[in-house]
């Protein structure tokens, strides 16, 4: 199972996504979503299904505030210049996908224990050391056929251990046992190698711009 287009693949992200961080439900706007996120520095954000010039320079001249966010998925040079310069963009992404099966599960490393517990709607997945401290953690959040893997995070002196494999598998297992078929999630540049490793593919990218305030 794979995503028939970006505009898919973008709307399942949007869905799973509000579920995954207790955002309000996505509005439909006439360039793709408006999410209410809550947050004092991420007040609201725009997600564009259309990544072309015209769209992104009318939305990010309409919604320009302090505190809003626009997601695009367009080359980032080419979205930056369209937006202006009271946008900036944050660090680079992209809207990833991999069809879910079931896999064997990797080992837990010696010394660290994994804990999973299921609330509103989302799998949570912690992986703590000896001392009880954090070590590696992530979420899922199933929406039907499909799933938003998010928030995936390794300690900095956890790295190169296998959590995140860990991580990724016990989530994509858990998708799978609530019945989706395939996953999507936004990548950073640290997650893209791992995610790519273990057979996630690229979509589109994902360009993530907030307002600076600028009049």
């Amino acid at each position: 199972m794979s995503f028939e287009s970006t505009t898919a693949a973008v709307d399942a992200w949007v869905r799973g996504w509000v579920v995954s961080r207790g955002a309000a439900d996505p509005v439909t706007t006439p360039w793709g979503f408006t999410v209410d996120v809550g947050q004092v520095r991420h007040a609201t954000r725009h997600v564009l299904t259309a990544g072309d010039e015209a769209t992104v320079r009318a939305v990010a001249a309409r919604v320009a505030a302090p505190t809003v966010w626009l997601k695009v998925f367009a080359e980032p040079a080419d979205v930056v210049r369209w937006a202006g310069p009271d946008w900036q963009v944050d660090e680079p992404g992209w809207l990833m996908w991999t069809a879910l099966r079931p896999a064997p599960a990797p080992a837990v490393p010696a010394g660290l224990t994994l804990r999973t517990w299921r609330r509103g709607g989302v799998v949570r997945v912690l992986v703590t050391a000896a001392d009880g401290s954090f070590a590696a953690r992530g979420q899922v959040a199933a929406t039907g056929a499909t799933a938003v893997v998010d928030q995936i995070e390794t300690a900095p002196h956890h790295r190169r251990k296998g959590l995140g494999r860990l991580v990724m598998h016990t989530l994509q297992q858990a998708a799978l046992d609530q019945g989706a078929g395939v996953a999507v999630l936004g990548a950073s540049p640290d997650g893209r190698a791992l995610y790519e490793s273990l057979g996630w593919h690229v979509q589109a990218p994902l360009v993530s711009l907030f307002h600076t305030g600028g009049n």
